[in-house]
């Protein structure tokens, strides 16, 4: 999904930081943010060897045009750039790419947080973490 200011892709393949920075670069702004949230090998004292994400394409996308809305209009952004892997994903691989572009960096800041945090919430994207010892749904168990 992509139109003039929003760009926002679910991918199997690698995810490539440059794509989402050129793609909100504009001389009308003078702040870019970005997250990148990459795979760690180690959670809650357990050793991960990968993570697999699944999602409900169709709602996550609609979720996530839902929360760039909201973001353009709440921290006055003007382009949002949002990338997550879907699939098998190593470690130190790149499971999520966002960058906004505003006029002045706080609003970037805050907008670019914003979209993590409420992606997290609402988008129906799930992570399967794979342990030295077998694996589990994150959020899924006590």
């Amino acid at each position: 999904m992509v139109d003039k200011n929003l760009d926002i892709q679910l991918s199997a393949e690698t995810l490539e930081i440059s794509k989402n920075y050129n793609f909100v670069l504009d001389e009308k702004c003078g702040g870019i943010d970005m997250f990148v949230g990459t795979v760690r090998r180690w959670n809650k004292d357990e050793e991960i060897t990968h993570l697999d994400f699944e999602c409900y394409e169709p709602m996550a996308l609609s979720e996530l045009k839902k929360i760039a809305n909201r973001a353009f209009s709440q921290f006055g952004l003007h382009k949002i750039s949002v990338h997550h892997r879907t699939g098998h994903v190593g470690l130190k691989d790149i499971a999520v790419v966002i960058a906004v572009s505003a006029k002045h960096r706080k609003a970037a800041f805050e907008g670019c947080e914003f979209i993590i945090d409420e992606l997290k919430k609402t988008v129906p994207i799930w992570k399967k973490e794979f342990l030295i010892d077998g694996s589990h749904w994150v959020n899924s168990r006590p």
